[in-house]
């Protein structure tokens, strides 16, 4: 009938009461856990997505299509697109929406440990495994896995993987149990994986399993019917209870900016330029400097032709100023876009008398 305890006579007053808070507070989680599954579902459906062109029309089309379906998905798109944000809503507008939805970011975890986060280890697998711990699938069981950026995957976490996708079961590091799970996995990345596929670098047959349905998230330099919607989205999300409008002036800027850094710079700047404004008019002075600027190197420029100096010394600096860009004069984001260390960055700013 559903019940959450019991207890044994005979029983004293304070046993009793403990019991009774105890399952009051378990009621009182699940209830509030479902709210919450309630409110990311309703965030997260397509319908709440910021669509205006007809290549993200395509996208979110498909998208909804997929979702109702156990298929695995391979997302695609630069960084800063909204795989993550896509992958999101086609879990919670499917039928494991009240299931969970766990995020692994394959580079961020080193490569000594990715198999056991994963997959899951028992105790004395490997020095420091001093208890069992369940992996990701376990964790996933019912719902949906998201591996973000699995182009960087190991090779011989690959050929694992790709088992899990064909037989449905894994071991545990350590166990020769298997462990059968039901998971929906969507895999995304940045990366050409079919170059790397035909460079060798990643396994053919696991990306015929990843690519059931590939989805390709267009950049924002060719959604740019977009970029209004966004910048109103940023701004209900950034103006703190304040009124704020934007010149037309400002839009067109917008516009005509190439946006290596897609979405999340377009976010970035929107939330640097209401800080900066203390107004409530988003003018273009409140811009930074290198989307006002004409002759700056990233305005309107493909990526590609940001470089027709190939000297070493002309690439290093260009790189750490568009570095700079990107992470809003963050120093140390710089130097992660750079996948350098901070002081190293730091000398070559003073080498090549960067401001």
């Amino acid at each position: 009938m559903g019940a959450d305890d019991y207890i044994t006579k005979p029983f004293g007053q304070e046993q009793l009461l403990f019991v009774i808070e105890k399952t009051v507070r378990l009621r009182n989680l699940q209830t509030e856990n479902q709210s919450l599954r309630e409110e990311l579902s309703d965030k997260f459906r397509f319908e709440n997505m910021i669509v205006n062109s007809p290549a993200m029309e395509n996208v979110v089309q498909m998208a909804g299509k997929v979702a109702r379906s156990d298929a695995t998905v391979l997302i695609l798109g630069e960084s800063g697109t909204g795989k993550e944000l896509l992958a999101r809503g086609i879990h919670y507008n499917s039928p494991r929406a009240t299931k969970p939805l766990v995020t692994v970011n394959c580079p961020s975890i080193p490569d000594t440990l990715l198999e056991s986060e994963l997959f899951g280890h028992i105790r004395g697998a490997f020095t420091g495994a001093i208890k069992d711990r369940k992996g990701k699938f376990e964790m996933a069981d019912g719902g949906t896995l998201l591996l973000d950026e699995i182009a960087d995957l190991r090779e011989d976490v690959q050929a694992k993987l790709l088992r899990v996708l064909q037989e449905r079961e894994f071991e545990r590091l350590g166990e020769s149990t298997p462990i059968q799970v039901d998971v929906r996995l969507i895999a995304a990345t940045n990366k050409d994986i079919e170059k790397l596929v035909s460079d060798g670098k990643f396994r053919e047959d696991l990306y015929y399993r990843l690519s059931v349905v590939p989805i390709t998230i267009p950049p924002l330099r060719e959604r740019k019917a977009d970029i209004p919607y966004l910048v109103e989205f940023f701004i209900e999300r950034y103006k703190k209870d304040k009124k704020v409008t934007v010149d037309s002036e400002v839009l067109e800027i917008l516009k005509t900016y190439n946006w290596p850094g897609n979405i999340r710079e377009l976010e970035n700047v929107i939330e640097r330029a209401l800080v900066l404004s203390g107004k409530p008019r988003i003018s273009p002075q409140d811009l930074p400097v290198h989307l006002t600027e004409p002759s700056s190197i990233a305005r309107n420029q493909p990526a590609d032709n940001l470089f027709s100096d190939l000297s070493l010394d002309n690439l290093e600096k260009r790189a750490i100023q568009m570095a700079l860009q990107r992470s809003g004069g963050n120093q140390t984001k710089a130097a992660k876009l750079l996948d350098i260390p901070r002081h190293v960055l730091l000398y070559r700013l003073k080498k090549f008398n960067i401001k």
